[in-house]
């Protein structure tokens, strides 16, 4: 298949699954991005996933990422290229290209919104080849809060063990995924203490019976403030039936709604916790391949 019929092809699913979700698209805001990107679309390894939050931010919005590999393109490069996004004298605008000048970046991806647009981009490393947190930090442009929580990387055992970076343009944030997270990051009991010592909010019970069942988990930082700002654990699964908690009456209309290629349906579902408060976000594959690092 083309790279432009593929692209005609996911815009279609794109705009039936924004419709069936009463989600305005436009596709003034969408083809453009999914026409810059065809041919890592299109790439026979690529990864392609829908995802829905229940956060009030994320109300009336339906993201769409894909990662390519391999692929050795910035897309943020490309992304201003195409006018996509707007230029920015914020150090984040060189976080991309400074990551891929000091780290073997094995696979590059994006995120964008039928509503919002361009979003974010992500730098994968091989599963071989994770990167340490002290390494990233010394990166010139990478916000201040790593370095400053990279002690709290290690006493998790989490130093070492970075697998994918995502850089937020409109939030101006990071998320730092960790993959082969140490089991014991996932009882109770050190969930509990990991979100008490970071300041988050006091967890439910449903929190923490999906956390058990988690396969990594991620930390968001930004540039104004030391601290981190966000932790998300995320569940893989391909039976929402089988995960221990109920899924909200959203997230089901939005399994109902989105469509997935292949036999098997892969889901990835996690729950995000801020001082604030928590909510639930459901990652829905439509091309996926084994092995690949998943990111919520």
């Amino acid at each position: 298949m083309s790279g432009t019929s593929e692209v005609a092809e996911l815009y279609s699913i794109i705009e039936e699954s924004a419709r069936l979700l009463d989600v305005a698209c436009s596709r003034e805001r969408v083809w453009p991005i999914l026409s810059a990107y065809e041919d890592a679309f299109a790439h026979p390894e690529a990864v392609v996933a829908f995802r829905v939050a229940t956060a009030l931010r994320h109300v009336g919005e339906l993201d769409c990422r894909f990662r390519a590999h391999p692929d050795d393109r910035d897309p943020y490069s490309l992304a201003l290229s195409k006018g996509l996004t707007t230029a920015t004298d914020h150090p984040i605008g060189a976080l991309f290209a400074d990551i891929q000048g000091r780290c073997p970046v094995e696979s590059r991806g994006i995120d964008f919104g039928v509503v919002g647009g361009f979003k974010k981009t992500y730098a994968a490393f091989a599963p071989d080849d994770l990167q340490a947190a002290a390494k990233l930090a010394d990166i010139p442009s990478m916000p201040r809060s790593l370095a400053e929580n990279v002690g709290f990387f290690a006493r998790h055992g989490l130093d070492d063990r970075v697998g994918v970076l995502g850089i937020d343009y409109p939030n101006r944030t990071v998320n730092v995924y960790f993959n082969n997270v140490p089991a014991e990051s996932f009882t109770s009991r050190t969930i509990l203490s990991t979100l008490r010592e970071t300041g988050m909010a006091e967890p439910s019970e449903r929190m923490l019976k999906l956390g058990e069942q988690a396969f990594g988990l991620y930390v968001t930082l930004g540039w104004d403030s030391l601290k981190i700002e966000r932790i998300c654990y995320a569940a893989a699964t391909t039976d929402l039936s089988t995960l221990p908690v109920p899924v909200e009456p959203e997230i089901e209309k939005f399994v109902r709604s989105v469509p997935y290629g292949g036999e098997d349906r892969k889901f990835v579902y996690g729950v995000a916790l801020a001082p604030q408060g928590e909510y639930y976000k459901l990652e829905s594959h439509y091309k996926w391949r084994s092995g690949s690092l998943n990111y919520i």
